[in-house]
């Protein structure tokens, strides 16, 4: 492709699993003990806010204490050495794209973030959160993560479609291809005419719309690709 093409990579759980985070359907991980009704919807928040910030606490410091892999930091190099503009969409809650060095969209927002439910208030997130905590902002007992939660939008998306409106290729990266709108972010890229590619584990619900498919592990195929990208040796 061209080399001052932008490029749009959306990121899933897959991205991050070997670094020790857990996706959603791992056995015996975080979500495996949980359903996703109890600790992951607003509803979930509102009967039992103690039980869903002690799910976004261990995950919390699950998440502070990975470190990103040899994916992430081969996104990141892509990003400071492309032409072009390489935008990184991810589904995913840890900040394992910032500590690569690279800038990423956070569609469902980030779990080293707190939100007030009353007035929309941000700030850092200690790293235990209760029920009890009070909005630094408006005193209101109403904290949560800043996690879009399923039932609600996801972050920046007016900004996201629009990248994938002028992208000229567009990869998914350790994505399962089930969770919507990021599920449908390939049809919009390739309705802009853009060149579409899946790196993933193994073929997605979604696998279908791809141009390309590479599979495996996202520590050799995600460096290998870059390096393909760029020239690198």
């Amino acid at each position: 492709m061209d080399q001052s093409g932008k490029i749009v990579i959306l990121t899933g759980a897959g991205l991050s699993a070997e670094s020790g985070l857990g996706t959603f359907r791992d056995e015996g991980g975080l979500w495996a003990q949980h359903r996703i009704e109890d600790v992951a919807t607003p509803e979930a928040f509102q009967r039992n806010p103690d039980l869903v910030h002690a799910f976004y606490n261990a995950r919390r410091v699950q998440a502070a204490a990975a470190s990103p892999n040899a994916a992430h930091h081969a996104l990141a190099r892509l990003q400071r050495d492309w032409p072009g503009e390489v935008v990184i969409v991810t589904q995913n809650v840890d900040g394992l794209h910032e500590a690569a060095g690279a800038e990423a969209i956070h569609m469902h927002g980030a779990l080293a973030g707190a939100l007030c439910a009353a007035c929309d208030h941000r700030w850092t997130a200690p790293p235990e959160m209760t029920g009890g905590d009070l909005c630094p902002a408006c005193a209101a007992p109403q904290t949560r993560p800043d996690i879009v939660w399923f039932g609600e939008i996801p972050y920046r998306m007016e900004e996201i479609i629009g990248h994938l409106g002028q992208c000229g290729l567009f990869a998914a990266i350790g994505t399962s291809g089930q969770v919507y709108p990021a599920a449908g972010f390939v049809e919009e890229a390739r309705l802009a005419g853009a060149r579409t590619i899946e790196l993933n584990l193994a073929r997605s619900d979604v696998s279908g719309a791809f141009d390309d498919h590479l599979t495996g592990p996202a520590t050799e195929i995600v460096p290998a690709w870059v390096a393909r990208l760029t020239g690198a040796p």
